[in-house]
């Protein structure tokens, strides 16, 4: 596969900003003027990072590279620092992550590279605060995935959340204050617990998949949440695996099961348009 590292001026984020794209790259057999001539549009991942992380953390941590090129996939990696993937209104001159990935980084890439902007060619995937982000992109823009894998993470409830996972409950507390208090968070698109009881009979979320380790420090929040996804009759699919912390190997394997998920076919080696 092709890397490359973009860096431009974000005018969602007001900084200069560093995203990571892998691109198919030309077959053997095929001229320059035969492949980047073709015109085709390529599948698009878009995939999120952890808290601590930026846009080089799936390329230095897992196989994303490989697996993408298995399945002549683009894959676009933004950093996000440690917003949650959230708006930041009030962070010095604003730094609103929510609205970049959409209103932002997708028209430039659908315009600048060769990637799909339609629906059934668009999947989001991330690990932990990543696995949040996806959620909430998810959710709340249901009309531009096909299907999303949530790693390591899930929608939180509020009430109990300090019992369940204070630490968790801090960070949501923060979350709260960004968006001026409890009750305009909860009503807010942040809020995926409210969200994912409201479309859940709609039909019109993207498929879903929800992966985690056994031994993951999350575990009791993932089945709080697998309970509750049950009982409101959410659709979605869910995986346990034994063995696994929060940790990269987990992610790496975790991520080639969602590639399955999203049905992700091996690149056909006979058939390169």
């Amino acid at each position: 596969m092709a890397l490359v590292t973009f860096n431009f001026e974000s005018q969602y984020l007001n900084n200069n900003h560093t995203v990571s794209v892998i691109l198919p790259d030309k077959p053997r057999a095929l001229t320059p003027a035969q492949f980047y001539g073709s015109g085709k549009k390529y599948k698009v991942l878009w995939l999120l990072h952890g808290t601590f992380g930026d846009h080089s953390d799936w390329v230095r941590k897992s196989n994303i590279e490989l697996y993408a090129c298995e399945k002549d996939l683009i894959v676009v990696m933004p950093s996000a620092m440690n917003s949650n993937y959230a708006n930041w209104e009030h962070f010095s001159i604003g730094f609103n992550m929510y609205d970049y990935l959409t209103e932002e980084l997708m028209p430039l890439i659908y315009g600048w590279f060769p990637a799909s902007d339609k629906r059934e060619d668009n999947f989001i995937a991330g690990l932990s605060m990543g696995g949040r982000g996806t959620c909430v992109y998810a959710f709340n823009h249901p009309e531009k995935f096909a299907a999303a894998a949530v790693l390591s993470a899930t929608p939180q409830q509020i009430e109990g959340l300090e019992e369940r996972q204070p630490s968790m409950y801090a960070r949501q507390l923060a979350m709260a204050e960004n968006r001026g208090g409890m009750e305009a968070f909860l009503a807010s698109y942040e809020n995926t617990w409210r969200i994912a009881e409201e479309k859940a009979h709609t039909g019109e979320l993207p498929r879903l998949y929800f992966a985690i380790g056994k031994n993951d420090m999350l575990y009791a929040s993932y089945q709080h949440f697998k309970k509750h996804a049950q009982e409101i009759g959410l659709d979605a699919t869910f995986e346990e695996i034994d063995g696994f912390k929060h940790e990269w190997r987990f992610w790496d394997l975790a991520i080639q099961k969602a590639l399955d998920f999203f049905g992700l076919d091996q690149m056909d080696a006979g058939n390169p348009f």
